[in-house]
């Protein structure tokens, strides 16, 4: 129990520079691959990103040493796992301090439904953003995505399930992101599908139980009416 307690405090600890690291290795990406960079530019983007990197290793560490089960928390962190190993997942850390904001002061129901929506629009967006520099640094001397707008087009269409076709990746490097947002794309859908669900059933289940309350209110009128009529006509016999 003491362990875990630490492992919490380390967790909470290590919330903001996560965060800023994320979003220092975002800039740093961003610059190395717009630019294009070489020579001393490049090495310092580069010095950049595998210093951020360096900061999801250490946390990633200390939280696998601090937990009391070291399998279990391994099994339900695969995510962090990758996070480490695939650079280009640090910027979806950024995620809890948009979701923190976007639930606070919310109900329960709300909170959840909310937290759901932030995480899929924050997370399509950076993931068509991140995908987009991923393809246009692979695709840049070798296929039809030569210009981060491209790239964003490219990311958008196919993360939308669209896919018209007109730019598209050759390269392995680019082909393995194409398959990573197309899996994206299936699950945003499927995210927002039953989030929309669960909308339309709360709203319906809200207007169910409206109505359920007026018909026992006119059920309790018409009783009480037919108990005075009762009253009224045993007085008169």
């Amino acid at each position: 129990m003491r362990s875990m307690t630490r492992q919490q405090r380390w967790q909470q600890f290590m919330d903001w520079p996560l965060t800023a690291a994320a979003l220092i290795f975002l800039i740093a990406y961003s610059w190395e691959v717009i630019g294009d960079l070489d020579g001393p530019r490049a090495v310092v983007a580069e010095s950049i990103i595998w210093a951020t990197w360096a900061v999801f290793v250490l946390d990633y560490i200390v939280n696998l040493a601090l937990a009391t089960r070291r399998w279990h928390w391994f099994t339900r962190h695969i995510f962090d796992l990758l996070v480490v190993v695939l650079p280009m997942l640090r910027p979806l850390r950024m995620l809890r301090l948009v979701t923190i904001l976007a639930v606070l002061q919310r109900s329960t129901g709300g909170a959840f439904r909310g937290r759901v929506v932030v995480y899929a629009a924050g997370a399509s967006l950076l993931l068509v953003y991140v995908a987009a520099l991923a393809a246009l640094d692979a695709e840049r001397d070798h296929g039809s995505i030569q210009t981060l707008g491209q790239g964003l087009w490219w990311a958008f269409v196919t993360i939308t399930t669209v896919g018209y076709g007109d730019v598209y990746p050759v390269t392995p490097t680019g082909q393995l992101v194409a398959v990573g947002v197309m899996v994206a794309g299936i699950a945003l859908i499927g995210v927002v599908t039953a989030t929309l669900a669960s909308w339309i059933v709360e709203k319906v289940s809200v207007q169910q139980e409206v109505e359920e309350a007026i018909t026992r209110a006119h059920v309790e009128t018409l009783t009480e009416e037919i108990r005075k009529l009762r009253e009224l006509v045993s007085s008169r016999l």
